[in-house]
């Protein structure tokens, strides 16, 4: 019987709206990268319309923009010379120019499941509709695909709402044995013919990829044998005659090579670090030691991250096992942690570990060893399926989305000859790589394991995993006095700015390195206030102990900057005889990094090397992707705003209003708005008007009209002097009379305080073990010359630009600051804007200009 193959998804209809002119008062357009506004699609979604230019404020880039009703000609602002990573004059692409018309998507999550895979499963499917595609949903992973019937069937738009905030996969994932075999994979071949179905958007592990890309490889046979059984016709077997692939690797192990995080990993962290934090309370009371097992079977990422993060005494992880006689060192570490007044022992077991012999270390057996050898009262907790489970982290929604928007992209880009890919993250960059070659390498680190070269095992997981073991080992032990070169070399090391979670890590971490490079560390309280009155003392490798998981700063921290106490300072440098200076703060340190610099010439004691490490929840420090406490930040308003949704989920008809902070820098709002699912989010850097706040009301009040009966606004605290968050609560209420009542929420300083989530943990503690690393380097290059440092690089802030950690001497990062609003020029997030926007239901130009370029996986040479 010959299967009905389905007609081509029509295109999307043609906008009748007319085109927003733009504003005649609008000041001269400077040259740069354009940004865009949103474009509100009709109830029914659709791809079609573009970018028209409109105002700017007096030097700021203008945002090509339509409002809803507005629309414009496709393919304005093909060009853009200013972009430094096209050629000069060569053509910039936009999602506007791809059409998913005629095509159907398929998108199911196979293998042990993950936090984050739905919202990787939201952004497919609504990406997917944007740019006129069909998208189904297959349901239980492939044993849905084999069975087929209603296990595949059309998504929609409203399917996939209120799904960012739920854990697992409301698809369903199964393992499936039937499509192991060729006869299986006929029959999935088959049901998905009966849709159309020609591209497949998988998200799961390792061997869900690889059974992907075995079923792309046999996809033209298999056709073939359909056709001579009669279930389909010649022409079927011409119209679909490839099958285009596209991973997304979900696991919370991160146990996959060729992305940095896998979807799943960092909210798997938040479940762990949430359990030992409760427990250090408990084990410090009682003075016990626990012994935590973390999941990890073939990868010891989460039990390297979150000893990390947590300050563990050991960690046995099954890439890097112990030295033989580790019974030993172990008990003896464990026994001078409780002789320097350590009220408890934390130990950490990925569930996986070995010894250099591959025979299984256990966390019974570590805890009869401490039992046996110690005496000292221990538990056991194993963490199992908790991990798994829960509301997925910021990070994580952020990155499904990412990674979702840009498997459609790739699908929609792929040709007969395209390899099958997986998109994963490099850096802060996405990448997309060939599928089978982080398949092989993923293998190889297994096989490296089983052969006993440990080495290169670490070596094949990459430089982030490398470099999270190389800083565990310089943290958690010390070598006696004796054995530390001195290098009489005074380091100090201050607070500057508003707190910010996982400054107390950043300390940790650069005290302790430190002190391992010989170094006499000092520590300044209260800022730039106490250093010119003398607030500083000597600080220890015990003192900061405990100190990652602790919020706020605990040397203290001011906005005061140094330039009304200058001299004061440079006395006081010259009495402690500081020969180096890490600051770790956000505006006001790079600010007073500037100052103290200026200030060289007239102060010869700030002739040194001079460092700064960014930390503040605003993110707005020029010369950086990323700062310290910004990830614990965004995590504060997703939970407030999930809370908000349910809230509002049960009124029904009701729209929030959200304030975030951040200055005049949207980061918070932006990104919180992507990660919690918002419908609009005003930031500084996009000017909007009254118009645009039209656009979004009626966007709201067609909302209404469906069954997603709420509404979620944020708006960053100085995005507008006159457009204040009461006048659009006031404006919403009133033009929503009888659609929806509104309520407005300002989060304030909440979103400064709290335990670091594991991110800032995490960052906080390398990067700053990176600053000290930089420092001692400069200080090697003067001893015993008596050098002064007076070169702009010895002055510098350390970041993570795209996928580098770089340092950037501040005399550089000057040109590339906005002071009057304290942001940089070029803010990387708002290439994500459009992001939000569209999936949103709005209309925006989105550029993919960096999409479309397969790289290869290189393994990491240490």
């Amino acid at each position: 019987m010959l299967l009905p193959i389905p007609a081509p998804a029509p295109a999307p209809a043609p906008s009748r709206a007319r085109a927003r002119a733009p504003s005649p008062a609008a000041p001269p357009i400077r040259s740069g990268p354009a940004r865009h506004r949103p474009l509100a699609l009709g109830p029914g979604g659709g791809a079609g319309g573009a970018v028209v230019p409109s105002r700017a404020r007096a030097g700021r880039v203008p945002i090509a923009c339509c409002a809803p009703g507005r629309a414009a000609p496709l393919g304005l602002l093909a060009m853009d010379a200013d972009d430094s990573r096209a050629p000069k004059g060569s053509l910039r692409k936009f999602l506007e120019h791809l059409s998913g018309a005629g095509k159907a998507i398929g998108v199911l999550t196979s293998g042990g499941d993950a936090q984050g895979m739905n919202a990787a499963v939201r952004a497919v499917v609504r990406m997917g509709i944007y740019v006129g595609a069909k998208v189904y949903f297959i349901y239980e992973g492939y044993q849905g695909m084999v069975d087929g019937g209603s296990n595949i069937a059309e998504a929609d738009w409203e399917s996939v709402s209120s799904i960012l905030q739920v854990g697992g996969t409301i698809i369903g994932s199964a393992r499936c044995q039937a499509f192991r075999t060729r006869e299986g994979r006929l029959k999935a071949a088959c049901n998905l013919l009966q849709r159309g179905i020609t591209n497949l958007c998988v998200i799961g592990g390792d061997g869900s990829l690889t059974g992907a890309n075995i079923f792309r490889k046999e996809w033209s046979g298999l056709l073939e044998e359909l056709a001579r059984n009669g279930q389909i016709d010649k022409e079927a077997v011409q119209k679909y005659a490839y099958l285009n692939v596209v991973g997304m690797v979900g696991s919370i192990d991160n146990d996959f090579c060729g992305t940095d995080m896998t979807i799943g990993t960092d909210s798997a962290l938040h479940r762990i670090i949430e359990v030992v934090d409760a427990i250090m309370t408990t084990a410090q009371s009682h003075q016990r030691t626990f012994v935590l097992e973390v999941m990890g079977r073939h990868c010891g990422y989460l039990a390297l991250v979150s000893a990390l993060a947590c300050g563990a005494d050991w960690v046995f992880l099954p890439e890097s096992p112990p030295e033989e006689g580790w019974e030993e060192q172990m008990c003896v570490k464990l026994s001078e942690n409780r002789a320097r007044k350590k009220r408890l022992n934390i130990i950490i077991v990925a569930e996986g570990a070995i010894d250099t012999q591959n025979k299984p270390i256990t966390s019974e057996k570590i805890k009869e060893l401490v039992v046996t050898q110690l005496g000292y009262d221990t538990r056991v907790t194993i963490l199992g399926h908790v991990q798994r489970g829960g509301t997925p982290s910021a990070f994580d929604r952020i990155l499904a989305s990412r990674m979702g928007v840009e498997a459609v992209i790739a699908l929609l880009e792929a040709t007969p000859d395209t390899p099958a890919c997986v998109v994963s993250l490099n850096g802060n960059h996405a990448v997309r790589l060939p599928l089978m070659e982080c398949v092989q390498m993923t293998q190889d680190v297994q096989k490296a394991m089983d052969e006993r070269r440990f080495q290169d095992a670490v070596r094949l997981r990459g430089r982030s995993f490398a470099g999270n073991l190389n800083t565990y080992k310089r943290l958690a032990i010390k070598l006696p006095d004796d054995q530390i070169p001195k290098t009489n070399c005074n380091v100090a090391v201050i607070n500057v700015g508003a707190p910010a979670a996982g400054m107390n890590a950043a300390v940790r971490s650069a005290v302790r390195v430190g002190i391992a490079d010989g170094h006499r560390m000092l520590a300044i309280y209260d800022g730039f206030d106490g250093f010119a009155k003398g607030q500083i003392k000597e600080i220890g490798w015990t003192d900061v102990g405990g100190w990652t998981g602790q919020g706020g700063s605990i040397l203290g921290t001011k906005r005061v900057l140094p330039g009304k106490y200058l001299e004061e300072i440079a006395t006081q440098m010259r009495t402690h005889s500081i020969n180096a200076l890490l600051i770790i703060g956000g505006f006001e340190a790079y600010l007073g990094l500037l100052e103290l610099s200026a200030a060289r010439e007239k102060h010869e004691e700030f002739c040194v090397p001079m460092v700064m490490v960014p930390a503040t929840v605003s993110n707005n420090v020029p010369g950086s992707d990323f700062s310290i406490g910004a990830d614990t930040a965004l995590n504060t308003i997703t939970d407030t705003c999930d809370r908000i949704k349910q809230s509002a989920s049960g009124t029904k008809r009701r729209v929030f209003i959200i304030e975030t902070m951040g200055g005049y820098c949207g980061y918070l709002a932006n990104m919180g708005g992507l990660a919690a699912g918002a419908d609009a989010a005003y930031i500084f850097e996009e000017p909007f008007d009254i118009r645009d706040l039209q656009s979004n009301v009626e966007h709201l009040t067609e909302k209404m009209k469906t069954t997603i009966q709420r509404g979620l606004v944020l708006r960053n605290e100085s995005c507008s002097e006159n457009y204040t968050t009461d006048f659009i609560y006031q404006l919403y209420s009133e033009e929503g009379k009888g659609v929806f009542d509104c309520r407005k929420n300002v989060l304030g300083h909440m979103q400064q305080g709290g335990a670091p989530s594991p991110f800032d943990r995490n960052f906080g503690t390398k990067i700053s073990a990176r600053a000290m690393e930089w420092i001692t380097v400069k200080l090697k290059e003067a001893r015993g010359r008596g050098k002064k440092f007076t070169t702009d690089d010895s002055v510098c802030v350390l970041g993570i630009s795209k996928r580098n950690v770089i340092f950037q001497p501040v005399a550089e990062l000057k040109k590339q600051t906005d002071f009057e609003h304290r942001i940089p020029k070029e803010q990387w997030w708002l290439k994500l804007r459009p992001l939000m926007k569209i999936l949103a239901k709005y209309k925006a130009s989105y550029d993919v200009s960096d999409s479309g370029q397969l790289e290869h996986v290189q393994p990491w040479s240490v």
